[in-house]
């Protein structure tokens, strides 16, 4: 009973990383389950499945909540639709996940950086929406869908990475968008996968208070999206980028060089992330009501 009692705390968790900043519900769900000590198969097998639900509750829960702009979600849905079937159904067999999430891991992080010092420097803070051009929206929706398909997640981090540091539309609506196209994707994707593979190595016990964790939790992560200040959502998306795709390029440089470098455990990682998330709550009550001596954020629109 407090086994399945953690697996909603996890689950709700992980939406709310993933749904007031755009990504992180496969990895920090999948992080905290692993260190719970749950098999790495399992786990992936009812992540996968959770998502599919909890990205639907998510991504209506923007929709109402205004976050999401139907000029970003209809080219991003679309285009990520297809590169999540072509990802599953052909790149799988082809391309290795463990071959690509270095390169990945990589960009991720130097687009991290990128947003970060946008945030601190103020540029992350728009008042224009929807101008985002389709030469931009189909091929990343394209590269993102593949990429979640073949690595086995990818689709938050890359699209709302790309799409804040390109800087023409406010975090929340970027935020948002991704996250309701996501239900798109995630859904093609899974479907792919049981049509060509079949439904294996599903643990109901685990997705159930998994995907319920996450239902509940979902309005409130859209809530604190839009709610919270641009700058500040955009710090906690450029840290959480850094965070989260950090130990992957250390890995890396670690096996092709050789040298001993220290590498972050999974529980320092939710450690992080948890502090990542806690920023977020305290830059909603700074915005609603500035404390005594201190500085009100600035408004994100």
């Amino acid at each position: 009973m407090w086994m399945l009692i953690l697996v909603a705390v996890g689950g709700a968790f992980a939406q709310f990383v993933d749904g007031s900043m755009g990504m992180g519900y496969g990895t920090t769900s999948a992080s905290l389950l692993v260190a719970a000590g749950f098999l790495p198969a399992l786990v992936s097998a009812s992540v996968h499945t959770a998502e599919t639900f909890t990205t639907f509750v998510a991504g209506l829960s923007h929709l109402r909540m205004g976050n999401a702009d139907k000029k970003i979600v209809i080219p991003l849905a679309v285009s990520g639709v297809i590169g999540g079937v072509l990802g599953a159904y052909f790149l799988s067999s082809l391309v290795s996940g463990d071959a690509t999430r270095p390169i990945v891991g990589a960009i991720l992080l130097l687009l991290g950086i990128r947003i970060l010092a946008q945030a601190f420097q103020g540029k992350l803070v728009s008042n224009r929406v929807g101008r985002l051009p389709k030469r931009l929206l189909l091929p990343l929706g394209l590269v993102a869908g593949a990429v979640d398909a073949v690595g086995g997640g990818g689709w938050g981090p890359i699209a709302t990475s790309t799409l804040v540091s390109h800087n023409h539309a406010t975090p929340r609506r970027i935020v948002g968008s991704v996250s309701l196209s996501e239900f798109f994707v995630t859904l093609s994707i899974t479907l792919t996968f049981i049509f060509t593979l079949g439904i294996h190595n599903f643990l109901w016990k685990i997705t159930i208070p998994l995907l319920l964790g996450g239902i509940l939790v979902a309005p409130v992560a859209a809530y604190v999206s839009r709610r919270v200040p641009g700058k500040a959502l955009g710090i906690a998306v450029g840290l959480l980028l850094i965070v989260l795709n950090s130990r992957t390029v250390l890995q890396y440089i670690a096996h092709a060089t050789g040298l001993t470098l220290p590498t972050p455990s999974n529980i320092v990682i939710m450690v992080l992330v948890g502090l990542i998330a806690a920023w977020l709550v305290v830059a909603l009550l700074l915005s609603r009501k500035a404390i005594p001596g201190s500085v009100k954020l600035e408004a994100g629109e």
